[in-house]
């Protein structure tokens, strides 16, 4: 569950988000629309703390995030979040950015980060991929990987900024 109350972030004189408040239960699909520039992944990268808000509240799975580096890296541990950048690492193939994580953060053995990743990357149809670099893929397909990688974290809550941006419209129902 997501707790949001009174979020306020400034970037300087500019008022990015003002008073947010934000419950999101156990279960529940929330989709935040609004117009570019609007703080939609503004808020979205406070939850796990990838922006720091200057106010308000926000608990994350009863953990309630705060300067403590060790309730951020909890909580980090636990939210998956799929990027509109993709931020793959162009040195490793497809099956090393999808394993990294969990290899260092959830310390998985290789053998059964790989067999994860790959059934990520097959249920969203690119294990042929897997021996690729992302500057081999087409930009659908690097999306594709990034959100086979939030996935391999089997994270207890998902956000994703634009996750269909770079999908193809046939692709979008069959990925989400």
């Amino acid at each position: 569950m997501i707790v949001c109350s009174n979020i306020n972030k400034w970037y300087g004189d500019f008022h990015a988000l003002k008073d947010v408040s934000l419950t999101v239960k156990a279960g529940e699909v929330i989709v935040i629309l609004g117009p570019s520039g609007s703080g939609k992944s503004t808020f979205i990268r406070t939850i796990n703390r990838l922006e720091e808000h200057q106010s308000g509240d926000i608990i994350v799975d009863g953990i309630t995030l705060s300067h403590d580096v060790r309730n951020i890296a909890e909580i980090r541990r636990d939210v998956g979040m799929v990027f509109q950048q993709f931020n793959l690492f162009p040195h490793l193939t497809v099956l090393e950015n999808v394993t990294l994580a969990p290899i260092h953060v959830r310390k998985w053995s290789r053998e059964r980060s790989e067999e994860v990743a790959m059934k990520w990357l097959t249920r969203v149809g690119i294990p042929e991929q897997a021996g690729k670099y992302p500057g081999q893929l087409s930009g659908g397909q690097q999306q594709r990987v990034a959100i086979a990688r939030t996935l391999a974290m089997e994270p207890n809550i998902l956000l994703f900024d634009e996750p269909t941006s770079a999908l193809d419209p046939e692709m979008i129902k069959e990925v989400l």
